[in-house]
This record gives structure tokens, C-alpha cells and sequence, in this order.
């Protein structure tokens, strides 16, 4: 999968992370037929985020609907009624193909190390991760030594929010994820088995 001409480099995901609870409440909404605007005035309404900045709840509305936009309604069903473990594995697929650096480090380390049955996530991968994109992308090689940081923090807080991570004796051992047979191949039939495979492994 090439996302060269898709989508640019960004590190705004560390203040846009999983988001799953909000991302069910969002995809509940358009489920209910509700429209960009009607979502957003009800956001701020009723404040569902729980927020206290309105440009904070208008922010993570944005990126939640930017991130579910693409969906059809049986992908949005399953995020909000669907067994746990499906429905955070669709709010990371939802990330994976919203974030091209993000999609990268599942495609170049997490599926990798699984693959090669390496499945403790270090630090060192991540520094050779961003250490080989920073000499690939003047973009990602502007960006301060914080931001880097950050965003180690951030995956690692995504992948174990959605049940990809787990510690074990003070390491961090990825695992894949199990998503309902329905759904997956569901999204590998619309021609997503790219996005999939990474979450659950190889599909024969």
C-alpha cells in the first residue's frame, strides 16, 4: 500500500489518540442520520466529550468524523454495538488509515515483529523507526526531539487501549488483535486486507 500521494506526514495524533469512547459516540450519531453540523452542535451542546474547551470539543469531533467519514453503516454498527474487542480494533483501523505515519510504524514494526515471532516492543524500535523516517522525509526530519517522545507515547498508548499491547514482567509484548469474521472480511472484500492483516495477521 503506497500513501505517498495520500496522505502527508503529521504528529498531530498526540493530542488526537484513540479516542474510543468518543469515536462509538460519534459513530452512534451518524448512525442516527445526523450531518457534520448537527454533530458538532450537538457536541457542543450537550458536551458528550466531557470537555471544558469548546475548541477542544470541536477539535476531537473533527478528527473522530474525518476518521469515521469513510465508513459504511456495517462498520459503524459494529464500532458501536459490536463485541469489545472488534470494535477497538475498527477505531484503530479507522487511525491506520488516517495517519500515514502511524499506518507505517504498524506495517514496518508491530506486523514485522509479530511476524518474526520478536513480539517485545522496545524503545530502540521506535528510535530506528523514526531515526530511518527522518532521513527519508525532510517533514518527519524537522521535527524536534519532543515530538518524537511523544509520539512513542502515544502508539504505545493506542496499541493498549486497543488490546494490542500488554505488559508482561515490565516489557511490552504485542499481540494481535481477533475481530469479528463478519467485519473482516467485510473490509478485506472492499479491498482494505492491507489495514486488516495488520491488526489480525495474514488471512487466508
Amino acid at each position: 500500500m503506497n500513501m505517498d500521494n495520500l496522505l502527508k506526514y503529521r504528529s498531530t495524533i498526540k493530542s488526537r489518540p484513540f479516542l474510543y469512547k468518543e469515536t462509538k459516540k460519534m459513530a452512534a450519531l451518524l448512525l442516527q442520520g445526523l450531518n457534520e453540523i448537527e454533530i458538532k452542535e450537538q457536541v457542543v451542546k450537550e458536551n458528550i466529550f466531557q470537555v471544558n474547551s469548546e475548541a477542544r470539543k470541536r477539535e476531537i469531533s473533527s478528527v473522530i468524523i474525518a476518521r469515521l467519514k469513510p465508513l459504511d453503516d456495517l462498520v459503524l454498527k459494529k464500532i458501536v454495538y459490536g463485541d469489545m474487542d472488534t470494535s477497538k480494533l475498527l477505531v484503530i483501523y479507522t487511525i491506520i488509515k488516517s495517519d500515514r505515519l502511524f499506518f507505517e510504524f504498524m506495517r514496518e514494526v508491530f506486523s514485522v515483529k509479530l511476524s518474526t515471532l520478536d513480539a517485545m516492543l522496545t524503545d530502540l524500535d521506535f528510535t530506528l523507526f523514526f531515526e530511518n523516517k527522518k532521513q527519508q522525509n525532510d517533514t518527519v526530519g524537522s521535527w524536534k526531539t519532543y515530538t518524537f517522545y511523544k509520539l512513542e507515547q502515544v502508539y504505545t498508548r493506542i496499541l493498549g487501549e486497543a488490546g494490542l499491547l500488554r505488559k508482561k514482567d515490565k516489557q511490552r509484548e504485542i499481540v494481535y488483535g481477533i475481530m469479528d469474521i463478519d467485519v473482516r472480511d467485510h473490509l478485506i472484500g472492499i479491498g482494505d486486507r492491507v489495514y486488516i492483516e495488520l491488526l489480525v495477521g495474514e488471512v487466508k
